[in-house]
């Protein structure tokens, strides 16, 4: 809610007076100053006498219109005031006060920027310089204007200020009162960034706000990161020490990066291994291979730490950076991590959680553990519901209530693979269930030679990027698939492919046989199950396709395609073909197939038990392999093409 009418000016100008009295006391005795600023000091008073009534009344004649309520509230206690501010020297009493009149031509200038669709917002911007009563008299190129067309309910007329050094749209404050009780905060944060040998700028307010940092930060560490924030955003604005490196981790953990620079705390050896690596993973998520304002977010840093950016940045390039924490939950990370590279991102982040409380922090100014977010494993696991459970989890010895588990990514099922929005292209995709195979050992069933390895987890598409940066040789008729693996239930394991070749039924081999070959370590044979769906492919007519096999034979399948259903083996009820697509040809169009998908998924997952981790696959790394083709070798008479690259370096 606004200052309006109720706002009590004297006691607010007579502590802002005071504080620009003793900075100015503060300076050195070469420096001269006017013959106001040394009236200023001596009487410790920034403004002029009171305006009586009859003042304020010939005023409002003058211009045709009543003041809003606390601009005239505060005439009566002081007539114009000296250094609102850092860039406006002296605001207009009764005398000086007047309408704009775009005397500056920069309506002409907004009006020129306008287009067609222009918003109010714009109209106004634009418009507030003809209308508007100018307030400053003496300026660093500084514009400050009151709107009489811009009034709340209670009779306020909104505040305009703007400098075109500054590089932004007029900036507007609900009334007079909110906008000079900004110039106070601006006062102080220009005080505050002091210079080397300035002495230190301390009064009532730094210190009150001081001691309210310090309460914040324990609100914080109990989980009461709203009122936290609220306290640090207000100390922030008066530039006080801690308030901004502490409110940078609460909304770098909230998901938000844009001007998150964890100031001044980064640079701090102590915090550097939290800190360091959110921050260069922003930059390196940006800054495509230009370092040079890496630098600049890290002045002040010594040596160490600069030598430490730089290593971190490399690793969190190449993929190799690994958080790691100290004590029990640093055990937590280990866990968490083991989990998440096999797609149980819902697990990690419950290890996490459940370990939080334990967490201790590095000092005084750290609020929870940053560094996770940089770690390509872990950092994925973040989200702003997420990020809010953190910050509202007692932690660093602080006691407070627990609070509501944030919701799970990942559901039981298969469906979600159905759903519109799932992935940009998630329109066809194929994968093999494997049970009682540990996902490492997928590779082994699925591809041959070399290929038969995982490579380290990464993201579908850096996955997809490194996989044809190496490739010079495609062939018509090969179809390896890049498999993402990990787990998908109870024993089961899965490797997926989430952009598939074009499905061709005529030469199509499904892997389930040779997934399962071999036995279990318990002496069962090993179910597989593969499944490819293309029933919303936009690539050819909509098809589905699913083979289960056991001890190496496949023991049933369907395909369904150009409207038909082709099967072999007896299929299970529950995942007759029939009952999804007809017992005849040609009987489901249009929506039906997206139906018909979702309802395949649905009896596949309750038939075997087993899901996918949506998180995982769409958000998440995961390590991949190259599987052997899909397609069967090509026929005599049979002719396809294959396409060589061959790289040549002058």
């Amino acid at each position: 809610m606004t200052q309006t009418t109720e706002f009590d000016w004297r006691p607010f100008l007579l502590r802002w007076s005071g504080e620009w009295s003793d900075w100015s006391d503060s300076r050195s005795d070469d420096e001269t100053r006017s013959e106001g600023d040394e009236a200023a000091r001596q009487g410790r008073w920034l403004g002029f006498p009171p305006a009586s009534e009859e003042r304020i009344v010939a005023m409002e004649k003058r211009l045709g219109r009543q003041m809003p309520p606390s601009y005239r509230q505060f005439l009566k206690v002081s007539d114009g005031w000296q250094h609102a501010g850092g860039f406006v020297w002296l605001l207009a009493g009764t005398t000086d006060a007047r309408w704009h009149d775009n005397e500056s031509g920069l309506a002409d200038m907004f009006e020129e920027d306008l287009d067609e669709d222009a918003g109010p917002d714009e109209r106004r911007d634009a418009e507030i310089w003809r209308r508007g009563l100018q307030l400053e008299v003496e300026s660093d190129a500084t514009y400050v204007l009151m709107d009489p067309e811009d009034v709340d309910d209670d009779g306020e007329w909104a505040v305009y200020t703007w400098a075109g050094w500054r590089a932004a749209p007029p900036e507007r404050y609900a009334n007079f009162a909110e906008f000079m009780r900004d110039m106070h905060r601006e006062f102080h944060s220009l005080r505050a960034h002091r210079t080397e040998g300035e002495p230190e700028f301390a009064n009532d307010t730094t210190r009150e706000l001081d001691a309210l940092v310090e309460k914040a930060r324990l609100m914080a560490l109990r989980g009461e990161w709203e009122r936290a924030g609220r306290t640090l955003d207000e100390a922030k604005e008066y530039g006080r020490p801690r308030a901004v490196g502490l409110g940078d981790q609460i909304r770098r953990l909230l998901g938000q990066t844009y001007m998150v620079y964890f100031e001044d705390v980064v640079t701090d050896p102590r915090y550097a291994p939290e800190l360091l690596p959110s921050l260069v993973a922003e930059h390196a998520a940006h800054s495509y291979r230009d370092d040079s304002t890496l630098m600049f977010h890290l002045r002040g840093a010594g040596d160490d730490v600069v030598s430490s950016a730089y290593a971190t940045l490399e690793r969190v390039r190449d993929g190799t950076y690994r958080y790691t924490a100290a004590g029990p939950f640093g055990e937590a990370v280990e866990r968490a991590r083991e989990l998440a590279r096999w797609g149980d991102t819902d697990g990690a982040w419950r290890t996490l959680m459940d370990a939080l409380p334990l967490w201790q922090p590095l000092g005084p100014d750290h609020l929870a553990p940053m560094g996770w977010v940089a770690d390509p494993l872990l950092g994925p696991l973040l989200t702003p519901d997420r990020g809010r459970e953190l910050l509202s989890t007692p932690r660093g010895g602080q006691a407070g209530e627990a609070p509501a588990r944030s919701a799970g990514l990942d559901a039981d099922n298969l469906t979600w693979l159905a759903d519109p929005d799932a992935h940009d292209n998630l329109t066809s995709y194929r994968f093999v269930l494997v049970e009682g195979v540990a996902p490492e050992d997928l590779p082994g069933r699925l591809a041959d030679g070399d290929e038969a390895a995982l490579d380290d987890p990464m993201t579908s598409d850096e996955a997809r990027r490194r996989s044809l940066g190496g490739q010079r040789e495609f062939s018509s008729y090969d179809d390896r698939a890049l498999m993402s693996v990990g787990r998908a239930g109870d024993r089961w394991s899965f490797a997926f492919d989430g952009d598939p070749a074009h499905f061709d039924p005529r030469r199509f081999v499904s892997p389930a046989a040779a997934a399962a070959a071999a036995a279990t370590a318990a002496g069962a044979g090993a179910r597989a199950v593969v499944v490819w769906s293309g029933l919303r492919t936009w690539r050819g007519n909509p098809f589905f396709h699913l083979s289960v096999a056991r001890d190496g034979a496949e023991r049933y399948a369907f395909t369904y395609a150009d409207a038909e259903i082709h099967r072999t083996g007896e299929i299970p009820r529950a995942l007759d073909p029939d009952r999804f697509f007809g017992s005849g040809s040609g009987k489901v169009e249009g929506e039906g197939h997206a139906e018909a998908e979702r309802s395949l998924l649905e009896a596949v997952t309750g038939e075997f038990g087993v899901h996918l981790p949506r998180h995982a696959i769409t958000n998440g790394r995961l390590h991949t392999f190259t599987s052997r083709s899909w397609t069967r070798a090509p026929g005599n008479g049979e002719t396809y093409a294959v396409i060589s690259l061959n790289l040549v370096r002058e």
